[in-house]
């Protein structure tokens, strides 16, 4: 149900949160978890914030405030997990969190005190991702999806590991990373909270950051960090267990890894709940040797995403369901399931700005990461007429371009391309030919 009254400035941040791909539907129940999250004033101030990470002295002239004040303002959201603070080409920069994966997370990750009330906070949550579909639908078809799972590595057979790519790998996104933490599992500390805890009593300190996400919550006390053999525990850990890897959906720069149950992960439930979507699975699929089966149903139990079941005493994997995690592989007695290998790979964005430019792209966003700063009157201008030509059929959007001498927009967004790449870790556009997709096709 949509919201029927004004909320004030809470109204104009969720506006705000909507410009970007991955939105947050103007429900009763957003407004009344965002008041327990932000004051009314935050609300305000980050209903201006543009979408490219800012520095503090462009923060403090869109919010005509001292630099000082506006440091302090920063800090207090980065402490609750509403921004991300890093710091790039040695200049300290904030940027907002998404709702998923990030604010809607931290809030309940925190490992040293307690900033909000997470059980109320947990009831919200439930009911806006789980009981109402609006957020679920729109953040399950996101292409390219924000997550994607992450292969169990020591189940892939010896003649696929010269072809599995690092970063297929969860011990290569380990071994890169330039700082990794560890914090509480979202997804069922808020079923602990529900009254609904995890029936399979699997472990809640397991959810990986790294990179510069992890730098800022370690900063903001949201996360501890840790070391790599430490990061490596925590793998091995919850791959005995039987816990599938669901991680950020890049190739380099990845944010963080969740280490999932099929009861309360949030990623694998909406997998479930939104048709099996399949745009998270790895280059992996379950496959079984009927000879060798017993038909003792292990596989059946342990997979996270309902894709096998027991026909005629054998096990039958479904393909479209199954996501390639090698859960099942893990704990099959006889050996008879293993991992094959699919014949067309999957796309992964290059990095996140690859990924969130393509997400706009298919949600129709791009004017709004184009033209980010809405207290700007030319900039909202030059939005509503990206947007308009954006939203037309190529060959009237070429006809439009020709009217206009779009050479201007196209100076623009080169414009914009630059001063991204300068505030972007990592920015290089040699690097979205994707040749490993060329290579499997070639």
């Amino acid at each position: 149900m949509g919201h029927t009254h004004t909320h004030g400035k809470y109204d104009d941040f969720s506006k705000r949160l909507n410009k970007m791909p991955q939105g947050a539907p103007a429900t009763e129940t957003l407004f009344k978890f965002l008041e327990v999250l932000l004051s009314e004033s935050e609300a305000e101030l980050l209903s201006v914030i543009p979408v490219k990470a800012c520095p503090i002295p462009k923060v403090a002239k869109i919010w005509k405030k001292s630099e000082e004040e506006t440091e302090d303002l920063l800090n207090g959201l980065a402490d609750k997990g509403i921004l991300i603070d890093v710091e790039i080409n040695g200049k300290r920069v904030f940027s907002l969190a998404p709702p998923m994966a990030g604010f809607i997370e931290f809030s309940l990750m925190r490992i040293n005190k307690e900033t909000f009330d997470k059980k109320l906070l947990s009831e919200l949550y439930s009911q806006y991702i789980n009981v109402e579909d609006q957020f679920g639908a729109m953040l399950w078809n996101l292409e390219p999806a924000i997550d994607r799972c992450l292969v169990n590595e020591e189940a892939i057979p010896e003649i696929y590991q010269s072809e599995i790519l690092d970063y297929e790998r969860s011990s290569h996104i380990i071994e890169t990373a330039t700082c990794i933490t560890v914090g509480t599992c979202y997804c069922r500390h808020k079923k602990e909270h529900i009254g609904e805890p995890c029936p399979q009593n699997m472990p809640q300190d397991v959810c990986l950051t790294f990179n510069n996400a992890a730098k800022s919550l370690s900063k903001h006390g949201i996360a501890k960090e840790i070391s790599k053999q430490e990061a490596m525990e925590v793998l091995n850990r919850v791959r005995d267990l039987g816990l599938v890897q669901i991680g950020d959906n890049t190739q380099d720069g990845v944010s963080w890894i969740c280490n999932c149950c099929g009861c309360c992960c949030e990623a694998l439930n909406g997998y479930k709940q939104f048709g099996h979507i399949q745009n998270i699975n790895t280059n992996f699929y379950a496959k079984v040797e009927e000879d060798e089966c017993t038909g003792c149903g292990i596989c059946q139990e342990r997979c996270p995403v309902d894709a096998i079941e027991i026909v005629d005493g054998i096990s039958v994997v479904d393909l479209e369901r199954c996501i390639g995690c090698g859960v099942c592989t893990r704990f099959c007695e006889t050996e008879a399931i293993t991992l094959g290998r699919r014949d067309k790979l999957q796309f992964v964005p290059k990095d996140s700005f690859e990924r969130v430019i393509l997400e706009a792209i298919s949600t129709g966003k791009l004017h709004n990461l184009v033209c980010d700063n809405w207290t700007s009157t030319s900039n909202q201008i030059l939005n509503r007429l990206l947007k308009f030509i954006f939203k037309l059929k190529p060959v009237k959007r070429s006809m439009v371009e020709k009217q206009l001498k779009s050479r201007y927009i196209t100076a623009m967004i080169k414009m914009y391309m630059k001063i991204a790449k300068e505030d972007l870790e990592g920015f290089d556009l040699a690097n979205y030919d994707h040749p490993e997709l060329k290579e499997r096709e070639e």
